[in-house]
């Protein structure tokens, strides 16, 4: 039977349509964004997230890249393992306690150093550069020198904190001083870092401002904490935010510290929730419950940024 009229229209218009916007979107900027998109995407696709649903479908396993044929699948027991192992939590508290205290500190002390170095008129370059050279250089040669400053009987570091009632240990080597001297560490290798992204901040601030408060009277102190402090508020989550993930991530400079012993040396003292799972997954070989404690620490570095986006929402 042959369609009426009114029936080939309504069959011809899609197809006219859809020719007409394929048409347009060849000569619109749309597909020219899309066609350089494209390759990253792709690239992301094989390089990210290919692997990280591989690695969700081995967490939900119990596999050992050593024997691959006794693969069993386990669903959420390697979680549930995990959330029972105290090392774990060991682990999880070290890394907490430096997003605590580490995190804040090297904030606060990068923005004051380019608060200073901001008002040099001469030598900037040279100071910034000295500033910045931590973070660019070998973490593993960073730790080194560290070491060795707080080494017992011969460390400047450790011979200085005598003077203020600490003990002359080696702090890398002792249960009690490991886990603050990972965090001077921290401090030390980041800072240079965030105190340039503060320094970029500031260099946005109008001196029509400063100069406004000048006017009302305020004096060098009100300046910073009533302009240049909430100025810099979106420049303070971005360092922030990094700081969590960074320490979150630290793996680095326990495994140098390790020094080819047991990660998380001296008695787990520097272990993180990143060297825990770097020992359950290539130490231990269980690639599946190494694989799970990794979505964890993807999970809390989720929870932990979204928290702070919640807090200072309103603020930036």
């Amino acid at each position: 039977m042959t369609p009426n009229l009114k029936t080939q229209r309504s069959l011809k218009r899609p197809h006219r349509g859809f020719a007409s916007k394929v048409a347009g979107l060849g000569n619109s900027s749309t597909f020219v964004g899309y066609l350089f998109v494209a390759p990253i995407l792709i690239l992301m696709g094989i390089w990210f997230y290919y692997p990280l649903a591989q690695s969700f479908i081995y967490s939900l396993q119990d596999i050992s890249f050593l024997n691959p044929e006794a693969t069993q699948f386990v669903g959420l027991g390697n979680y549930a393992e995990i959330i029972k192992d105290a090392d774990f939590w060991t682990a999880f508290g070290h890394s907490m306690t430096l997003t605590v205290v580490a995190v804040p500190l090297q904030a606060i002390i990068a923005l004051v150093i380019a608060v200073n170095l901001n008002k040099v008129l001469h030598l900037k370059g040279m100071f910034r550069t000295l500033y910045y050279m931590p973070y660019i250089t070998s973490t593993i040669a960073v730790t080194t020198v560290f070491m060795y400053l707080f080494m017992q009987h011969e460390g400047i570091a450790t011979r200085l904190l005598t003077w203020f009632g600490f003990p002359d240990v080696s702090w890398y080597a002792n249960v009690t001083y490991a886990l603050p001297f990972l965090m001077i560490l921290t401090i030390w290798t980041y800072v240079g870092f965030y105190m340039v992204v503060y320094l970029g901040g500031l260099q946005t601030i109008p001196n029509d401002i400063y100069e406004a408060g000048r006017v009302d009277g305020a004096n060098g102190w009100q300046q910073f904490w009533r302009l240049t402090v909430p100025m810099l508020k979106p420049v303070t989550f971005l360092v922030l935010m990094s700081g969590i993930i960074n320490v979150m991530q630290l793996f680095d400079q326990p495994y140098a510290l390790a020094r080819n012993g047991s990660l998380g040396s001296p008695a787990g003292a520097t272990s993180t929730i990143v060297t825990y799972f770097y020992s359950q997954a290539f130490n231990f070989n269980r690639s599946g419950y190494g694989s799970a404690a990794a979505f964890i620490i993807f999970a809390i570095i989720i929870v932990l940024s979204m928290l702070q986006k919640r807090f200072v929402r309103e603020e930036i």
